[in-house]
């Protein structure tokens, strides 16, 4: 016996469309005594018409093209974009951390005290402070707590300082940091580039208040004469600020106290791999010599006996930064990540950077002019300064060919002291057999024909766009396609 689907689809599908709850309703009136709701309206809302499996699969496949560390190799040069493991997230995710409330009792959440005060304790540690506070939420707004601890210690010594001074190859949140504090920003040119001693020398006077230095800097060169740097602000009453953005280099080597620094910030995402970008939420703690601590942000962490409180009581703190205590969750990954690596691991951590780093550079240096020779650390900038004048091809043409072969680009044209730059950093996430296909790519790209990469992309979903005009007329918004 043959059976046709079209004997009985045709009045089934009569019924489906006749029946307003797809044919159940008449089923259920009698079965239950009662009628379901009639549907719901949709126009009323305004929202798009499409099947939520519709929806859901143009959702998944636009989280698939989305790129980050989990993706492949991240060699946003300056930003440090780590791993992040995901045994922090976890704990962080856990109910304990996740529904804890800032304005519990404070016996109530002697853990999360606890967490913080201790991570407090190991920032300090790790970067030869005395005292650090969690507060402050990302990197940028780290350097404006120390600028205002800045501005709040020479107010109360009753001297009137006017100026920060910043290197030419400095990270442009210091410039705007210090302007909001009300300062004046001197920027000095680099010499070789590094920090220029001997007109160091000449500017600092009593009108500086402090000197805003990476180290190592953005061309991933340590300031080996950064104690000389900090004799001459000290001796004119300046602060030396250490702008924490490159400490993945140095953990377990130095510190910015034994450096002669006095405030330091630190991006936890580029060193101890909790989440970055996206608007937040971040953390940029800060930790500062003896002398400022009377200046943090309140409300201050306090222990004795076992028993941990909130102190408000600091009459020459620059006040709150940030509401509470700061980002709790990005805190706990971070404690979370010191807490598995230990001082060795973390110590390995900044060896393999800087080892990266320096193989990397070595198998592209063929095709791309290194300037500022020598060891670097866990960061290089290379030129495609020759590659232009010889055909014409710019950093802006390697960076978008590399994202063909499923690699995001470095940074490029910064620093801009440096030509047509491209800052890499690979960081110590990184296997051998992952640097040899990204030296690999650096090189072959850099022999392809020019009118090839002029175009890349040429694989991803959205090709190349006039990124000034996405900029300055961004259009996000839902309409309604009109057939």
């Amino acid at each position: 016996m043959t059976f046709s689907l079209a004997s009985w689809k045709e009045p089934l599908l009569n019924e489906i469309v006749n029946d307003e709850l797809f044919g159940f309703d008449k089923r259920l009136t009698h079965a239950a005594g009662r009628k379901l709701p009639g549907r719901l309206n949709r126009k009323s809302l305004n929202i798009p018409r499409v099947s939520e499996r519709y929806l859901m699969q143009h959702y998944v496949n636009l989280s698939q093209m989305s790129y980050s560390v989990d993706n492949g190799p991240h060699l946003l040069g300056s930003c440090t974009m780590k791993y992040n493991p995901k045994v922090s997230e976890s704990l962080a995710s856990l109910e304990s951390a996740s529904r804890v409330h800032p304005l519990q009792p404070v016996c109530t959440i002697q853990g999360s005290l606890q967490i913080m005060h201790e991570l407090e304790g190991w920032l300090a540690t790790i970067s030869g402070m005395d005292a650090v506070t969690l507060q402050p939420a990302g990197g940028a707004q780290g350097e404006f707590t120390g600028m205002l601890i800045t501005k709040a210690y020479f107010e109360h010594k009753g001297e009137k300082r006017t100026k920060i001074l910043i290197p030419d190859s400095a990270h442009g949140t210091n410039p705007a940091s210090a302007a909001m504090a009300g300062y004046e920003v001197v920027e000095l040119p680099s010499r070789d580039g590094m920090v220029d001693v001997e007109l160091l020398r000449r500017v600092v006077d009593e009108s500086v208040a402090a000197f805003m230095l990476t180290n190592p800097n953005t061309l991933g060169l340590f300031e080996e004469k950064v104690g000389d740097i900090a004799s001459i602000l000290h001796s004119k009453g300046a602060l030396l600020y250490y702008d924490g953005a490159n400490m993945n280099a140095i953990i377990g080597k130095t510190t910015p106290g034994v450096m002669g620094f006095d405030i330091v910030h630190f991006n936890l995402h580029k060193t101890f791999a909790t989440p970055h970008g996206g608007g937040g939420p971040g953390a940029g703690p800060v930790g500062v010599r003896l002398f400022l601590e009377k200046f943090l942000p309140v409300p201050r962490i306090v222990e004795a006996k076992g028993v941990y409180s909130l102190d408000y009581d600091k009459p020459d703190s620059i006040g709150k930064v940030h509401s509470f205590m700061g980002n709790f969750a990005v805190l706990l990954r971070a404690y979370v990540y010191i807490l598995m690596n230990g001082s060795d691991g973390l110590l390995q951590n900044s060896e393999r950077a800087v080892l990266n780093s320096n193989y990397l550079m070595h198998e592209i240096s063929k095709s791309y002019d290194i300037p500022y020779k020598g060891l670097k650390k866990h960061e290089f900038v290379a030129s495609a300064a020759l590659l232009k004048a010889q055909k014409g091809v710019t950093a802006l043409d390697l960076a978008k060919r590399l994202m063909d072969f499923g690699v995001h680009p470095p940074t490029i044209y910064f620093p801009l002291i440096v030509n047509e730059a491209l800052m890499i950093e690979p960081t110590e996430n990184l296997s051998k057999q992952s640097l040899d296909r990204l030296a690999e790519l650096f090189n072959s790209i850099a022999q392809e024909d020019p009118a090839l990469l002029h175009a890349a992309p040429h694989y991803t979903p959205v090709r190349r766009v006039n990124e000034v005009k996405a900029a300055r007329e961004m259009i996000f918004r839902w309409q309604e396609l009109q057939v």
